[in-house]
């Protein structure tokens, strides 16, 4: 089953505009996990945008995995900033004190009980002069749930990339992570793996832009995706 969700955003007259268009998979596609679980959809892929909201605000927005393994895109939300990210690690100090701006990401899974399965987290820190990105920095950090007896999820691999990190129009920052699961749900490990990539734009007039894609090989109705950027 292949579902993909495309989402565009801009901040117009302070509050967020949003425009969401979904796919279903063919008819001849499954539509259950290797259990058979009917209420389980298997290759399920999500991408989405959004903008960088002004200072001290953050946007927030949640995809659920509705009724026939459709994708339900819920608002986005433009909240006064709360602090740091849950979960997420903060940026070195002094690469914070060195930049003009800073902006944050997060991509997360939850399952249906609202628990954090894994997640994905960058914080980017970049200076301009009005022309070009002067220098920039993006550090990235994972976060995955695990349960009693060495069980659960486990990160299996990760990155980052930058196209450019000084004297560009536009710095293109690229962080992703894969995660498995072995455990009280899928004892043989097959069944599971979640992989997030998210992107973020450093712009040399001081904006920025957050780009996430998350592909779950099976997941079931109910589960979450919560990201945004701040």
């Amino acid at each position: 089953m292949r579902n993909r969700i495309a989402l565009t955003a801009a901040l117009t007259t302070g509050l967020l505009a949003l425009t969401a268009a979904s796919a279903t998979a063919a008819p001849n596609e499954s539509r259950t996990a290797a259990s058979g679980d009917a209420r389980a959809c298997a290759d399920v892929k999500l991408s989405g945008a959004l903008p960088v909201p002004p200072a001290g605000m953050a946007v927030r927005q949640n995809v659920s995995i509705g009724p026939d393994c459709t994708p339900v895109l819920g608002p986005a939300r433009l909240v006064p900033k709360a602090g740091p990210v849950a979960n997420a690690q903060a940026a070195p100090a002094a690469a914070a004190a060195a930049a003009d701006r800073q902006v944050r990401s997060w991509s997360e899974m939850y399952d249906c009980c609202n628990i954090r399965m894994t997640g994905l987290y960058t914080t980017s820190d970049w200076s301009s002069d009005g022309t070009v990105v002067t220098t920039s920095s993006t550090d990235a950090t994972q976060q995955w749930n695990r349960e009693p007896w060495n069980a659960g999820w486990s990160l299996k691999s990760s990155g980052k990339s930058a196209d450019c990190v000084a004297n560009c129009s536009v710095s293109t920052n690229v962080a992703d992570a894969s995660f498995t699961y072995k455990g009280i749900f899928d004892p043989t490990g097959n069944v599971y793996a979640n992989t997030h990539r998210s992107t973020v734009a450093l712009k040399a007039d001081g904006t920025a832009s957050c780009e996430f894609e998350v592909d779950l090989k099976n997941t079931f109705i109910g589960w979450n995706w919560q990201r945004g950027c701040e």
